[in-house]
């Protein structure tokens, strides 16, 4: 499969690549299911989102600030590393890693879900859903396995497309608030504030905005990281947050409670109620582009985690090789295997209720590389690391300080099974901890920033 990985890869990513790396993988399936999954919450999903916009903007501060202050880093591993050392740095990542593969799964999952609404036929044959999903699985595995550009050309396209949604999504909930005023206060859900339901929304509001690291992953072929980065993180980030405000809203107040609680494509159930179900089906002809696009940018990122992995020595070598088009072939069939097998088991015939309980494990298992970075930020200052401190530089800072107290608050509304199967796929890198500690044993060489 070709020649190792070297710090001399291919640069192919630039400014606008990267925001659509961004932007296409934090708009993916999770917006689009999300209002169903945040149904049995009510009202409190608003200041849920509120919270966990703003608690997202400072993240992305601190992932711009990292890569403005450590351009030659080979991404998150070497951040944390710099800060709390080897260990922690694996187990940090290999929980993102995990989650990474995990959320293809549950892409995959989500457009299966959109997919059905313009093949009917698809959940009229139970056995045809997990088969499609592994289908699109694969295919982008393919996608990736031609090359950085190929995949950075499929994200740019698919990232336009869906943008059509988005934009069509806040036109109908416009058009209804003047034309049907009645109809955003006729479905208001009655479950009342309170403080540990707004706790437990914002964990699974979270999941949607999950990506907005995904320009620090790929960073030895972004050109111009230093600069680069920091401007397609803040970006992205901002241009997400400002669309899921604009159409969080609109399905919550338009569809009674109890029917979007159970709804599988609650966008196109609106079309459907307020324009018709012909409308309802091109919605969800770019809802599935959206997924599809997300996919591909995952599956990326988590092929370029993996060859990261092991050019630190925590995976054979073999995993960071590449093939004659630059792509780490190994990794990214490795991951669809993974993600394969994380569909099949957690298949059932609602989607609704599979989703929920992903994005939940998902978030809980993306949680430790946000803390670590926000964290990795106040040790490094408290070492000397970060030199002369400006204003932009106390900024950062203080932005790092509220990071990392946003994500232990979401952390405690995750839920108890969550983060037992989070402590579950934590422990289960151990064994790949051995295999490091052996080959160091052994004088394999393994590479530090």
């Amino acid at each position: 499969m070709g020649e190792p990985a070297t710090a001399g890869a291919t640069r192919a990513l630039g400014f606008w690549t990267c925001t659509a790396l961004i932007v296409g993988n934090t708009i993916g399936m999770g917006i689009f299911l999300m209002p169903a999954s945040l149904a049995p919450f009510g009202l409190n999903a608003l200041p849920a989102w509120l919270i966990t916009v703003v608690g997202c903007v400072l993240l992305a501060m601190v992932f711009s600030g990292l890569a403005r202050a450590f351009p030659q880093d080979d991404g998150p591993y070497n951040y944390t590393q710099r800060a709390f050392g080897s260990g922690v740095s694996f187990y940090v990542l290999w929980c993102y890693w995990v989650s990474t593969w995990i959320t293809n799964a549950t892409l995959a999952t989500g457009v299966v879900g959109y997919l059905s609404i313009l093949v009917p036929g698809i959940q009229a044959h139970g056995w045809l859903t997990p088969v499609t999903a592994l289908g699109l699985l694969w295919l982008f595995v393919l996608i990736n396995c031609m090359g950085i550009k190929t995949a950075a050309w499929v994200q740019m396209v698919t990232t336009v497309l869906k943008l059509v949604p988005q934009a069509g999504i806040i036109v109908l909930g416009l058009w209804v608030l003047f034309a049907h005023p009645a109809a955003y206060t006729a479905h208001v859900p009655s479950k009342p504030l309170a403080f540990p339901d707004i706790q437990g929304a914002a964990s699974t509001a979270l999941f949607a905005m999950l990506g907005i690291e995904c320009a620090m992953m790929p960073a030895g072929k972004v050109i111009d990281p230093a600069r680069t980065i920091p401007r397609a993180t803040l970006v992205g980030t901002v241009l997400t947050a400002a669309i899921y405000i604009c159409i969080s809203i609109v399905p919550m107040l338009l569809i009674p409670q109890g029917d979007l609680s159970v709804s599988n494509a609650p966008f196109s159930d609106l079309f459907g109620r307020y324009v018709g179900a012909q409308y309802g089906r091109w919605l969800a002809l770019f809802v599935v582009i959206s997924g599809l696009g997300a996919l591909n940018g995952w599956t990326l990122v988590v092929g370029e985690l993996t060859q990261a992995f092991a050019a630190h020595g925590n995976f054979p070598t073999a995993l960071g090789k590449v093939n004659s088009r630059g792509a780490p072939a190994r990794a990214f069939v490795l991951t669809g295997i993974a993600a394969s097998v994380t569909l099949v088991v957690s298949y059932s015939p609602s989607l609704a209720d599979v989703f929920t309980f992903l994005i939940r494990l998902v978030a809980a298992a993306n949680l430790p590389l946000y803390v670590a970075c926000s964290l990795g930020v106040l040790v490094l200052w408290k070492r000397g690391r970060l030199g002369a401190l400006g204003r932009r530089e106390l900024a950062w800072l203080g932005a790092s300080l509220l990071a990392a107290i946003y994500c232990v608050w979401v952390f405690v509304g995750v839920g108890a099974e969550p983060l037992r199967w989070a402590l579950v796929l934590a422990l289960a890198g151990i064994p790949f901890q051995v295999w490091q500690w052996v080959g160091r044993r052994r004088g394999v060489v393994v590479q530090q920033p």
